[in-house]
């Protein structure tokens, strides 16, 4: 207790001076060395720490105690970030535990054992052991509770989920300080901080320096080198490029390997290769990097940021192909990672961590003004999650209850419990994270492949934007057209009221009102297409156009833009997934329509657009169940839903559909056995996707494609009712008559104007 409070020193006195007594037997002397060990390990004094515990294991005999040595001696071990060895001993332990019939102790190993697991890599395992091991180790009390919840905090981080790891972490924090354990909420605040630096650095430096200042109270000299080193790297990635900050990275770089923490120092001299690579200093810059060695079986963050940092440095000494092979080379690494998970919601969220690889090889490639090489990466950027191969998850019982206690939950008249709801939503996105991926990862399409399968009627545009400037590749059977379109912020600044106003102008409203409002979205419209639209359409053409925008402009109504108005437009993922997706036919032989409750009109809509199909299936009122959805989606090839939709922001594939016993989520969709190839999603807000950390894409319309649709029909915003019903049917009526989709839309959309209320479907896919 003394050394969880700080008074490391007292407690290390009381231990040696009990080994002095002549008269202490051998296992107790086994004991006190284990607690010698314990006090140096939490100081961080990873090198004394192991020869106490090993000193302790040549004495104890009982198994309880051994298991306690274990346990100790691989968080040694997890401090060095020594994975397969930490591993050895938590499974040590574990078993030692299980002898001496110790469910407790069991238990914390086997946490351990899970921590393990996530610095490898392995989230669906770390996630697993914390689960099993979480009753019995928080039934200890509060400060068992912080300690796990502070190491799931870290996984959920790792997985995109920034904002809950962060509370969590804060709250882990909070916990200690309460109980005055001013090392183990040092321990918090740092690991806070380190889940920041990418993504807030002066946020992480904030915390980066509570804790230090902890550290510095409980005289833990082992602890206060990495907090400064986590507070060096927040610098370097504020831009920091003094000469001061590079020679306190040499200097924290050879602390850290003395105390065996070679990844820990190699993340230092990374960052001390940044800082003279900014200054100019070439030459120290590539001596620096020659100390930081191979980081071949390191953590994937110092993996990534190994190959970031050697592409700057190759990029700054005008060594462009270098450069871009290290780009290339870490996002293989990335997507090698990603391919271990199953789960589209995992793999979306670890995608960030490329993100800024993918960003230095857009903006290289956007130097370069070489179309193949711009293609190139305007597909990698792009498909940071895409690339991997989807897999059907394994029918989960659990979730499927859990999501039919939500569904009831949300219904019209249920009992909402805010409590309840929050544990159902974290269990069924941790469960579904568990299935594996398929290990599976597709090459990129390149842009000879892409011009040899085009045809003559169709263009791909593919806009692409870096932190300065946006650019649009036009490519045809004739030529690819590189074309600027000037600053980022002229461009992405108005996008934010774009949706907000087809909001109000889906609403209904007096006449005169209603015109002016129209009017106005019409006039920036017409700007935006300006920006956007008509600096391409030379190269277009007459064509019709494959989108693949960015994901800063993902809310665009493309079809509302003039140029793009009554043109077949279809947005895809990506070049890649779009050649993949037109190889065969699309199935059109039968339809099925689903009316939710409470939508003007809903029932009118999908009985006039059924009867323009023979043998169609409709559902409504009480009979448009989920089970009932479910089992309706899997039979027909075109699938259409009217009902309220809501986007969930929060997670996204907790978007849904309104039907009559609740909403029908993204992770319902993700549990269909076969997919219809295209879906109608007559829905305010569910083709509305939220852009994640990485800047991919998440939502129902997502979520549809992954699950094997290859066309959705949805609107990132609010529609007229009535103009929706128009649209609509008159879609379903070319539908049938064997019009594409994309084809389809296009003759049934209107214009914006002072008169018409907009209509911005988009065909995804």
């Amino acid at each position: 207790m003394l050394s969880e409070m700080g008074e490391h020193a007292e407690a290390m006195g009381l231990c040696h001076e009990v080994l002095s007594y002549d008269d202490v037997d051998e296992s107790s002397r086994g004991g006190l060395h284990a607690q010698l060990g314990l006090i140096l390990m939490l100081r961080g004094e990873t090198s004394p720490a192991m020869e106490h515990f090993d000193e302790a294991l040549m004495r104890l005999d009982e198994s309880s105690r051994i298991a306690n040595v274990y346990l100790n001696r691989g968080n040694v071990h997890l401090q060095r970030r020594q994975v397969v060895a930490a591993g050895a001993d938590f499974e040590r332990s574990f078993a030692a535990f299980r002898e001496a019939d110790d469910a407790y102790g069991a238990a914390k190993a086997l946490h351990n054992l899970g921590y393990t697991h996530f610095l490898a890599g392995d989230l669906v395992a770390a996630l697993r052991d914390f689960a099993t091991a979480y009753p019995t180790v928080a039934a200890e009390g509060p400060v068992m509770t912080a300690m796990v919840e502070q190491d799931r905090a870290e996984v959920l981080t790792a997985a995109g989920l920034h904002e809950e790891g962060a509370v969590a972490l804060a709250a882990a924090a909070t916990a200690y300080g309460r109980r005055r354990l001013y090392q183990r909420r040092g321990e918090a605040e740092l690991a806070l901080a380190r889940s920041l630096v990418a993504r807030d650095p002066r946020a992480s430096r904030e915390a980066a320096r509570l804790a230090l200042r902890r550290f510095r109270r409980t005289e833990a000299r082992a602890w206060e080198v990495r907090a400064e080193a986590t507070l060096l790297t927040a610098e370097v990635e504020s831009g920091g490029r003094g000469p001061a900050l590079a020679r306190r990275g040499a200097d924290l770089a050879q602390e850290l390997d003395d105390q065996g923490l070679r990844w820990d120092a190699a993340l230092a001299r990374l960052g001390v290769v940044q800082v003279l690579t900014r200054r100019g200093d070439l030459a120290g810059a590539r001596s620096s990097l020659r100390l930081v060695g191979s980081t071949r079986r390191g953590p994937i963050g110092v993996r990534l940021t190994d190959r970031d940092v050697r592409a700057e440095l190759a990029a700054a000494s005008g060594r462009r192909a270098d450069a871009l092979h290290h780009v290339r080379a870490g996002l293989a690494d990335l997507h090698e990672w990603q391919s271990s998970f199953g789960s589209l919601d995992l793999q979306t969220g670890v995608a960030g961590h490329g993100v800024r690889l993918a960003a230095r090889g857009l903006t290289l490639a956007v130097a370069s003004g070489r179309p193949h090489v711009l293609f190139e990466w305007s597909e990698r950027a792009r498909m940071l999650a895409s690339r991997v191969q989807p897999v059907r998850a394994p029918e989960d019982e659990q979730i499927v209850s859990d999501l039919t206690e939500l569904r009831e939950m949300a219904a019209e008249g249920g009992q909402r419990d805010p409590e309840r709801e929050a544990e159902l939503r974290q269990r069924v996105r941790e469960r579904a994270w568990q299935h594996r991926g398929s290990g599976e990862v597709d090459e990129p399409a390149t842009l000879d492949e892409l011009r040899g399968s085009l045809d003559a009627d169709t263009a791909l545009v593919a806009y692409v934007a870096t932190a300065a400037q946006v650019v649009a590749l036009v490519v045809t059977t004739e030529e690819t057209a590189w074309v600027d379109l000037g600053k980022r912020s002229a461009i992405t600044d108005p996008l934010g009221g774009l949706l907000p106003d087809l909001d109000v102008a889906a609403a209904e409203m007096p006449d005169a009102m209603g015109r002016f409002v129209r009017q106005e979205l019409a006039n920036r419209l017409q700007a935006f297409s300006e920006r956007l639209v008509a600096p391409v359409l030379e190269a277009v053409g007459r064509r019709s156009v494959v989108l693949t925008p960015s994901g800063v402009l993902a809310g665009v109504p493309w079809t509302l833009l003039p140029g793009f108005t009554g043109r077949p437009v279809t947005v895809a993922q990506s070049a890649t997934s779009w050649l993949a997706r037109r190889t065969t036919p699309l199935r059109s032989a039968s339809a099925g329509f689903v009316a939710g409750p409470r939508v003007a009109r809903a029932e009118d809509e999908v009985t006039a657009a059924a009867k323009e199909w023979s043998d169609a299936r409709v559902l409504t009122e009480s009979a448009a169940t989920a089970d009932a959805v479910c089992e309706l989606a899997e039979s027909v090839d075109v699938l259409h839903v009217a009902a309220h939709g809501r986007h969930s922001a929060e997670n996204p594939l907790f978007s849904g559909l309104q039907l009559a016993d609740g909403p029908w989520f993204g992770y319902d969709i993700d549990r269909l056995r076969r997919a219809p190839d295209v879906v109608l999603l007559s829905a305010c807000e569910v083709g509305r996707s939220n852009v994640r950390w990485g800047e991919e894409l998440l939502g129902m319309t997502t979520a549809w494609l992954h699950a094997g649709a290859r066309c959705v029909i949805a609107s990132p915003a609010a529609v007229n009712d009535q103009a929706a019903y128009d649209v609509l049917v008159a879609v379903h009526q070319r539908l049938a008559a064997g019009l594409e989709p994309a084809a389809a839309l296009a003759e049934a959309v209107p214009a914006v104007s002072a008169d018409t209320a907009p209509v911005p479907l988009i065909c995804f896919g």
